[in-house]
């Protein structure tokens, strides 16, 4: 309602009635639709479906005219050892008679891996035919990934402590990445004392474009990368599972030792997960993962950090350790470089003059602190008796020693 400067009091209340007569005879009733229960229940019969191989049960709750691609995913899902697969319907919009689109957060488990569930988010058009509901439409929320399985026939190879699975590759080429794997899952192991699953899922994708989308992101902020690790930080058992995403490009360009390198790199992040959380920097999360993939190699600091090297030689000693903008993508990539060797210097520096078991303490002190800010200096004094400035200091004279 609008009100003119200078109107009388009774004049506005003579017109209220009236406006509200108005707008109660106009309204129109809300379109009918299925309740979230109502939709839940049929999404729960659809994913018992699934989990028990049935396929006619499957495809009970869609519209005739997704058939094919159902049971084309179907099919596809049929490799895939799941444990679990369910949803959760978050929101319902009513969009008129007979139609509603739903959100939903689908979660599945890969049977003897997962403990919790790899989570997505999609949306769901309905409608309504002779009394019964049925999914018109299933897609993938604005800005959540795409599935593996969505990307073509997905090759499943088992090892020891891994399961890869493929799309667009060959089973010799899986299984090489599942041996490399099941190499860095005992490598972790023997590093890092914590609770965790003591397995991981790889994927691989046929190009990085593939790996772009099963990341929710464009290809090129992910070209430089070999592999990336998916999860929640700091999540606890319930949080999402992890996915290592391979870069079929990057990776397939290095050596042996640096494939090895990579996977137990992204491993650690697997096991570390519940210990990594918001007041954990970069520089101890991702050099903690390079100095257990470096541990026991016999690589000197010249050979593990050649652009900090370079930097050091040249009189370019750095004043601090990087912080977290130093590790963005799609910059310089020898800057870049040399952040990730900063930190994994600075663990090097930990584990060799207070030793390993403090290294993994100091980790852990960190990521237990309520905050970011004061974390790395309430570890710093109580795990290694020392102080930021002291530290950095240590850390400095150590680049000068080591790479000078």
């Amino acid at each position: 309602m609008a009100f003119r400067p200078g109107g009388a009091v009774r004049g506005a209340a003579a017109v209220l009635p009236a406006v509200l007569l108005v707008v109660g005879g106009c309204a129109a009733p809300a379109p009918a639709g299925p309740s979230s229960q109502e939709i839940q229940s049929l999404l729960d019969r659809h994913a018992r479906a699934l989990l028990a191989r049935d396929e006619p049960g499957y495809l009970a709750a869609l519209d005739p005219a997704l058939a094919p691609a159902a049971r084309t995913e179907f099919d596809r899902l049929a490799t895939i050892p799941l444990g679990g697969w369910s949803y959760t319907v978050t929101d319902v919009d009513r969009t008129g008679q007979g139609r509603a689109t739903a959100r939903a957060e689908l979660g599945y488990r890969i049977k003897g891996y997962d403990s919790g569930s790899a989570t997505t988010e999609r949306v769901l058009d309905l409608a309504e035919r002779d009394g019964r509901w049925y999914v018109t439409g299933d897609r993938a929320a604005e800005g959540a990934p795409q599935q593996l399985w969505q990307q073509g026939e997905v090759t499943a190879v088992p090892g020891t402590h891994s399961l890869v699975l493929g799309v667009g590759q060959s089973r010799d080429r899986l299984r090489e990445i599942a041996a490399a794997a099941d190499r860095a899952v005992p490598a972790v192991g023997d590093a890092w004392h914590g609770a965790w699953a003591g397995r991981v899922v790889v994927l691989v994708p046929a190009s990085i474009d593939a790996m772009g989308r099963l990341l929710g992101g464009p290809a090129d902020s992910y070209r430089g990368m070999a592999a990336v690790t998916t999860g929640r930080a700091g999540g606890g058992p319930a949080a999402p599972a992890d996915r290592v995403i391979v870069n079929p490009d990057a990776y397939g360009v290095l050596g042996a030792f640096g494939r090895q390198l990579v996977l137990t790199h992204e491993t650690t992040h697997v096991a570390t997960r519940e210990r990594t959380t918001p007041s954990t920097p970069v520089w101890l999360s991702e050099g903690f993962a390079d100095w257990v993939a470096y541990r026991g190699t016999g690589r000197t600091a010249d050979q593990a950090a050649p652009e900090l090297g370079r930097a050091v030689r040249a009189g370019d000693l750095p004043a601090a350790l990087p912080d977290d903008a130093a590790f963005a993508f799609g910059g310089d990539a020898e800057a870049l470089a040399r952040a990730y060797e900063g930190g994994w210097l600075a663990c090097e520096l930990i584990a060799d003059r207070w030793g390993e078991e403090r290294l993994t303490a100091f980790y852990r002190a960190v990521g237990a602190h309520p905050a970011r800010d004061g974390a790395v200096e309430k570890a710093l004094r109580e795990v290694l008796d020392t102080t930021p400035e002291e530290f950095t200091a240590d850390w400095r004279t150590s680049l000068g020693e080591r790479l000078g």
